[in-house]
């Protein structure tokens, strides 16, 4: 039964990664990505969304909801998770260490960001482009958003590959090399983005 119960959480767990945080990710990616086109173009794309029907609702149900379990689960399985990386130096257990890093990163980092951005627009203040260009504006939060990019982007491209995997989508060798190279296409890509509209900013 526990084992039962084990197999659930975690293949939630790891749908919860891809949808609805997947989307929301490439989402985010997209809109932050508009300050390469200019200050006008982000402040219209940042309006938009913050203008949407139901929003709170959405970010509630949608956003935060799945990025706490998927967050805390994660954390949770971090904690049981055998790194033996200093033993066994093999690829997948690189990639099975720099996941569960990765994770914890990316939740310490999300906490910052939503308590920098999400928090004071509650209390009244403008989302747009001058907020963003403030807080990068210091090199320590600069550097903050780099990292918490590559690892965003390296903890969900990954996951996407061992979701392939845990979903039964790619069960041989070749079908999860495959996978190896799709994750790391889209680390690369994801990360081109996401550096390219942060340091719009700057």
């Amino acid at each position: 039964m526990n084992n039962d119960r084990t197999f659930f959480w975690r293949k939630l767990h790891s749908l919860s990664g891809v949808i609805p945080i997947g989307v929301f990710l490439f989402v985010h990616f997209g809109i932050n990505y508009t300050a390469f086109y200019g200050e006008d173009a982000y402040n219209t794309a940042a309006a938009m969304m913050g203008n949407l029907p139901f929003r709170y609702a959405m970010e509630i149900f949608i956003i935060f909801i799945p990025l706490l379990f998927h967050g805390i689960y994660g954390i949770a399985i971090a904690r049981e998770a055998k790194n033996n990386l200093s033993v066994y130096r093999y690829e997948k257990n690189m990639y099975f260490y720099f996941q569960r890093l990765s994770g914890i990163v990316v939740f310490l980092f999300l906490i910052w960001h939503v308590g920098t951005t999400r928090v004071p627009a509650a209390f009244g203040a403008e989302v747009n482009y001058d907020m963003v260009a403030n807080l990068v504006s210091n090199p320590i939060y600069l550097m903050f958003y780099i990292v918490g990019i590559l690892m965003t982007t390296y903890h969900f491209s990954n996951g996407f590959r061992t979701m392939l995997i845990t979903w039964g989508i790619t069960v041989n060798q070749r079908s999860q090399k495959f996978g190896i190279i799709l994750g790391i296409l889209m680390f690369i890509g994801l990360s081109a983005i996401g550096l390219i509209a942060i340091f719009a900013f700057v």
